[in-house]
């Protein structure tokens, strides 16, 4: 299954002042997504996404390596655009949902690797599996205050996983020899994050 988590928020804190120091954003769960896609019959790519990503991103404005993220995302939430598909993937052959409900991130090493790119280092967890994943972020982009007066910025993340690494190991066998799905999944996160208001 392919993460391509857009790459992540996290190089929002490139853009703030050297003196701001520590700022603490959430992630806007009506303006985020993570998305993936998995080749399908060996010829085409079937994409998915989830829309419950919920999180924390505490950026160093002096020091980017001293940054963190934390995103936790709704595996129920799981949206390929056709029922039956979706009904399957939340099975116990998939996600198992009702076991799992839950997909988290945690980092544990962000790197600067060019102006407006991070390379951030976490544990992925999968159906209780946790395994070390390297996104490669893209941003951030320079903070706004919305209409309401609050401070957002956004970034993009992408990775490539191996489902078989998190024990999402069914598929079928095809005649010609092939695989009805990959075990290479693409993924994208699309974060857009606020500083929230004191006092929340």
């Amino acid at each position: 299954m392919e993460l391509n988590l857009p790459r992540l928020v996290v190089t929002a804190g490139l853009a703030l002042p050297a003196s701001a120091g520590t700022t603490t954003w959430q992630i806007d769960p009506q303006h985020s997504s993570a998305q993936f896609g998995v080749t399908h019959l060996m010829i085409s790519t079937v994409r998915g996404e989830f829309h419950g990503v919920k999180g924390t991103l505490v950026l160093d404005g002096q020091d980017i390596t001293k940054s963190t993220v934390n995103v936790t995302i709704d595996a129920t939430s799981v949206d390929t655009r056709e029922p039956d598909r979706d009904k399957h993937l939340k099975s116990p052959d998939f996600l198992d949902v009702a076991k799992y409900p839950s997909i988290t991130f945690k980092s544990t090493k962000v790197e600067q690797v060019s102006p407006g790119e991070l390379k951030v280092t976490g544990d992925l967890t999968i159906r209780g599996v946790t395994k070390q994943v390297v996104l490669n972020v893209e941003g951030p982009k320079a903070p706004i205050k919305d209409p309401w007066g609050l401070q957002r910025s956004a970034v993009s993340a992408t990775a490539k996983i191996n489902r078989q690494d998190f024990g999402v190991s069914w598929n079928q066998t095809l005649d010609s020899g092939g695989v009805v799905v990959s075990d290479d999944v693409r993924i994208t996160l699309d974060v857009e994050m606020v500083i929230p208001p004191a006092g929340k």
